[in-house]
């Protein structure tokens, strides 16, 4: 392999996680506003497998998945001040036609990133920038979560979840979280006030008076999710599916119902690395797989028993 090129796993069809294959590509050139990465370590997140399996935003393949990444700069192009070669930063490329990251060196524009605070590994900071932003912007930029509100997160062990949870106490907020009973203990570890097991108890029934749904189940859960929140509460969902029924659900008992899809934000990406300096921010990483094994992590994954994260290490 010579210094033009790179590892990188592609497909060449959609499918199940066979279909994912380490190849070797043009190491990619920094243009205009963009910086060049030298991986360390890039999440592994479901939008990534649904991607391997359905194409969604990226059409047919061949593509390379990923948008979490953690890296050294390695070459910046014209016109970028805010960082230099060898500057450790870490940021998610543009969601959702930026990915790319699960090779050795990736491209992104400058102010998708931010340094990488000190206290985290590259393994932990690859875990956080697409879950962190969408819980960011679902329920700060959105949500507009205040302290002493109520906050319900489903699915609060998954990737979204748990960091939705510190997110909103990190806020001040009083934080509802479901999930199995064999994860209660890891979901107050991370700032749970009350954790409902939603495979023997109610969770509308459970949960009352709640300001604010995040929502990351959808279909019937969603719409009883409504039933939850008090007159003028919000639900967000992070699912980018049919949003109609929702809307006039909500709208009929006097509350209101939107859905974010994650963009890349270096106001956003400042504030979770603020978060993750004070010691209220972390992500938990499950497991790590090498980058060669990519395959084995979208296994692992779809599994859909993940706690926290997976991630791909590239270096050392």
């Amino acid at each position: 392999m010579t210094k033009n090129t790179m590892r990188a796993i592609s497909q060449d069809t959609l499918g199940e996680p066979d279909v994912l294959q380490e190849v070797e590509l043009d190491r990619p050139e920094p243009g205009g506003g963009q910086i060049l990465l030298a991986v360390h370590a890039a999440g592994v997140n479901p939008t990534d497998w649904m991607h391997r399996r359905l194409g969604l935003f990226l059409g047919e393949p061949p593509f390379t998945l990923g948008w979490d990444v953690s890296g050294v700069v390695e070459a910046v192009g014209f016109g970028v001040s805010l960082f230099k070669p060898g500057d450790e930063v870490f940021g998610m490329l543009p969601y959702p036609y930026g990915a790319g990251s699960h090779a050795e060196y990736v491209t992104g524009p400058a102010r998708a990133f931010v340094p990488k605070p000190a206290a985290l590994s590259h393994v932990e900071a690859g875990a956080l920038p697409l879950a962190a932003l969408t819980a960011w912007q679902a329920l700060v930029d959105t949500a507009h979560v205040q302290p002493g509100q109520r906050v319900l997160v489903h699915a609060a062990a998954g990737g979204v979840g748990h960091v939705a949870v510190q997110i909103a106490k990190a806020r001040g907020a009083y934080v509802i979280g479901t999930a199995s009973a064999a994860k209660h203990d890891f979901v107050r570890g991370v700032g749970a006030d009350e954790v409902i097991d939603y495979r023997t108890a109610d969770f509308v029934k459970e949960a009352r008076d709640i300001d604010v749904v995040l929502d990351a189940l959808g279909g019937a859960d969603r719409l009883r999710s409504l039933e939850t929140l008090r007159p003028g509460g919000v639900l967000v969902s992070i699912l980018p599916v049919d949003f109609d029924e929702v809307t006039e659900r909500a709208a009929e008992l006097g509350v209101r119902a939107t859905a974010v899809l994650v963009e890349y934000d270096q106001a956003g990406m400042a504030g979770i690395a603020a978060l993750v300096e004070s010691g209220q921010l972390r992500a938990h990483v499950s497991g790590t797989y090498p980058l060669a094994e990519a395959a084995k992590a979208h296994a692992e994954g779809e599994t859909g028993r993940v706690t926290g994260k997976l991630v791909l290490t590239v270096r050392p």
